[in-house]
């Protein structure tokens, strides 16, 4: 049996690697984190790329491996079906994961390029985008959350999980969680989802209503 080959994966080997090798390097961390302030004034941008290889914790890894693995195939597998094409619904796959990361931290970006202070880090932006493309092409289907061990229908997910991030990103609590990279991230998967198959939305969710 030949093991099928999925662009998922090298995101989801790149992070563990990475991360793990940060857990014990603060300097190689801090060589790659999300630093606006030092992308702005010493025009760093590949930060925006490099910081979603790099984790705070084992915990923060795990929980973004899990989303990454549990739905970046079906995804992939969605977009290669729609183009009828492997190589080109990869290349489209790898081009949507890179954009997610990148467009996930542009509200951090214009709110934190002058505080030198702030930093962040994680894969999460990209985690939140195939939830929610997957949520777009397949609201029917069952996510079961790690603190809510309930099986619940994907679209009731996608609106209380969007309603929590954006309620935590108004109260702005110290928590150390880019909430605002989980909304922008979201925001992305919906938007292509709908822009790279919208009847594939609209026959999805004319089922479900």
């Amino acid at each position: 049996m030949v093991l099928q080959f999925y662009v998922t994966y090298i995101f989801l080997i790149s992070a563990v690697i990475l991360s793990i090798k940060g857990f014990s390097d603060s300097i190689f961390v801090d060589k790659f984190v999300f630093h606006p302030y030092r992308v702005k004034h010493n025009k760093e941008w590949y930060r925006f790329l490099s910081h979603a290889f790099l984790h705070g914790d084992p915990g923060h890894l795990i929980f973004n491996m899990i989303a990454i693995y549990s739905f970046g195939t079906m995804v992939e597998d969605f977009m290669v079906y729609s183009m009828h094409s492997t190589v080109n619904g990869k290349i489209v796959f790898l081009i949507y994961a890179i954009l997610s990361i990148i467009v996930s931290s542009l509200i951090s970006y214009f709110r934190h390029s002058n505080n030198s202070n702030y930093r962040s880090l994680g894969i999460s932006g990209l985690a939140s985008a195939i939830i929610f493309t997957s949520i777009l092409w397949n609201p029917e289907g069952e996510i079961i959350f790690m603190l809510i061990p309930i099986p619940m229908p994907a679209w009731v997910f996608g609106i209380l999980y969007l309603g929590f991030e954006i309620y935590s990103d108004r109260k702005r609590n110290n928590t150390g969680i880019a909430h605002d990279a989980h909304i922008a991230g979201a925001v992305f998967g919906i938007l292509f989802a709908i822009i790279f198959n919208f009847g594939q939305v609209r026959f999805a969710f004319s089922n479900l209503f």
